[in-house]
């Protein structure tokens, strides 16, 4: 994966723009790299997959964005591996749960399952840089993350996005912005 500058523009329908308060003539679009400083930075992402017969399936996760892509494994008898094995479309969030601070991203893509042993190297390597002692301590949640990975008993799957969203939130000012790439 190569990383791309998306092409980025505010979309005023559902920005401060179209609904005036003190500070909203100020109200920009995201520019990306601060969309991927969040991204670098989050802990918990959420995934959305499609089931076979169309229902969504809705779970956290950890995530790593990696040279333009978010990165993350799971089982495969888990509900959202049979789910990408049939339908690899999905969304990435990650945010907070705050209306007054912070952005909260979307990442829409298709999910590519990492197979390089050098690639999943690379891809663990940036795990343990954004979640440390949680991946690499013996105390930690994730500890063997990356063994699991290389020995095929969990799925490592990288999503490019093709669309990625950013909605700030700055007190009584909030931005929507689109991200193309």
């Amino acid at each position: 994966m190569t990383p791309e500058q998306p092409r980025t523009e505010l979309d005023a329908r559902y920005s401060s723009a179209l609904n005036p308060r003190p500070g909203a003539q100020d109200v920009t679009a995201t520019d990306w790299d601060e969309a991927e400083r969040e991204l670098r930075a989050a802990e918990v992402f959420w995934i959305t997959t499609v089931r076979p017969d169309g229902r969504l399936h809705v779970t956290p996760l950890i995530a790593a964005w990696h040279q333009g892509a978010l990165y993350f494994s799971t089982g495969p008898g888990e509900q959202k591996a049979k789910n990408l094995a049939g339908n690899p479309h999905c969304a990435l969030t990650t945010g907070r749960n705050s209306l007054s601070e912070g952005l909260d991203i979307v990442i829409e893509g298709t999910a590519e399952r990492v197979t390089d042993p050098a690639r999943q190297d690379e891809v663990i390597a940036a795990f343990e840089a954004q979640y440390g002692d949680h991946v690499t301590s013996p105390e930690g949640p994730f500890h063997g993350f990356g063994d699991s990975i290389r020995k095929g008993n969990d799925l490592l799957f990288a999503v490019a996005p093709g669309t990625a969203y950013g909605f700030g939130h700055d007190g009584q000012v909030f931005s929507h912005t689109r991200y193309t790439f």
